[in-house]
C-alpha cells in the first residue's frame, strides 16, 4: 500500500475504502453509492489533512496524491484550489468521488463531444463543505472544475477508480469539440509508483 497521508482517520478511511473495493465485485454503483457515505465522514472533519497536501500554488491548482492502492483499483487525491483557478474541460475514464472539504468548488458538465461542434454545457453544480459528487460514464464524465472563489482557497478530496495521475485521459475545446490526451501526474511527484 503506498500511502503518503499517515494521519490515523485517513488510514481508517483508506481501510474501509480498500474493503468496500474488494467487495463490491466491481459493481461501480455499489462502489459509489456506498462510498459516498466514507467520504462523507472523512471531509467532515478536516484535522487530518497534512499542511504537506493543503499548499496552493500561485498559478495552477495542486493535485496531491495521499493514497494509490497497490493494484491501482482507487486513489485518493486532494485538490487544493487557489483564488479562481479552474480545470481545463477533461474527462477521466474512471468513476470518481468529490467530497467537499474546505471553501467551495463550481462543476459545470458538458455533453459528449462531437467534432466541429461546440459542447454543450448540461448542467453547473456548486460543491459546499460536506457536499459529494459523483462523476462516472454512465452519470457524466466530462467537466471543467473551478475555485467558486476569487479571494480564497478551496480544497476538495478526490477517490478515483484507478491511479488518476497516471491514466491517459482528454482535455476538449468546447467551441469545437477537439481533444487531446493528457497525464495529470501529482503535484508531490509520485506518479511513477
Amino acid at each position: 500500500m503506498t500511502t503518503y497521508c499517515n494521519t490515523p482517520r485517513f488510514v481508517r478511511f483508506v481501510e474501509d475504502f480498500t474493503k468496500l473495493i474488494k467487495t463490491s465485485n466491481g459493481n461501480e454503483d455499489s462502489i459509489l453509492y456506498s462510498g459516498q457515505s466514507l467520504l462523507k465522514d472523512l471531509i467532515t472533519n478536516d484535522d487530518w489533512l497534512h499542511p504537506n497536501f493543503s499548499q496552493p500554488h500561485p498559478d495552477y491548482y495542486q493535485q496531491y496524491l495521499l493514497h494509490c492502492d497497490p493494484d491501482e483499483h482507487f486513489s485518493v487525491v486532494s485538490f487544493v484550489w487557489g483564488p479562481g483557478q479552474k480545470t481545463p474541460v477533461h474527462d477521466h475514464k474512471v468513476w470518481a468521488l468529490i467530497g467537499m472539504m474546505r471553501g467551495s468548488e463550481k462543476g459545470e458538465r458538458f455533453s459528449s463531444p462531437e467534432t466541429g461542434r461546440a459542447m454543450e454545457l448540461i448542467g453547473t453544480e456548486v460543491l459546499l463543505p460536506g457536499d459529494i459528487d459523483m462523476i462516472s460514464k454512465s452519470l457524466g464524465d466530462i467537466h471543467r472544475v473551478s475555485n467558486a472563489f476569487n479571494d480564497r482557497v478551496s480544497i476538495s478530496i478526490h477517490v478515483y477508480g484507478g491511479n488518476i495521475g497516471r491514466i491517459t485521459r482528454h482535455i476538449y475545446d468546447v467551441t469545437t469539440g477537439i481533444s487531446k490526451n493528457f497525464i495529470s501526474g501529482y503535484a508531490n511527484q509520485v506518479a511513477t509508483i
